[in-house]
């Protein structure tokens, strides 16, 4: 019921939006994976970040996804810990030949270079977090929604 790092311990129902704007990386840090993510409302938010791997949690709105995209140097692993999505990936954004359901506890692995999407399947958030290596988003990186993502990726 709690997360940990090197300074400070905080109850997990204490988790809150001012919570989840601390990025603790790069310092040791341990946390209840599960807890965090479940407890996260944000679209993203960058957890910890170190120099080679970088975790986030997020959280996606019934119906929605996090929209296709491609990482060219980065690998992925997510996993979901609440809900059930659509995983879609492939070589091209047109060409997303590998479609498998997945759920609570499943694991996604995607390998730099691949167009990939999880789209939220169920009619509640889809809760999941995801290990970008190296990392992929700016330190402390807080998307409170998609919209704020997009914005923030197109400038």
């Amino acid at each position: 019921m709690y997360y940990r790092n090197n300074r400070n311990i905080a109850n997990m129902q204490q988790y809150s939006r001012q919570a989840a704007a601390a990025d603790y990386g790069p310092n040791p840090f341990v946390v209840n994976i599960d807890k965090a993510t479940a407890h996260n409302d944000t679209y993203r938010t960058a957890l910890w970040t170190g120099k080679h791997l970088q975790l986030t949690v997020m959280s996606i709105n019934a119906g929605d996804d996090i929209g296709l995209e491609v990482h060219p140097d980065t690998d992925q692993f997510l996993c979901i810990i609440e809900g059930s999505g659509l995983v879609r990936m492939g070589d091209t954004q047109n060409h997303l030949y590998y479609n498998q359901p997945a759920y609570e506890g499943c694991g996604v692995f995607v390998p730099a270079g691949t167009w990939h999407d999880i789209t939220n399947m169920g009619n509640r958030p889809l809760k999941l977090f995801t290990v970008y290596a190296p990392p992929e988003h700016a330190r402390g990186t807080v998307h409170w929604t998609k919209k704020d993502a997009e914005e923030e990726e197109a400038k």
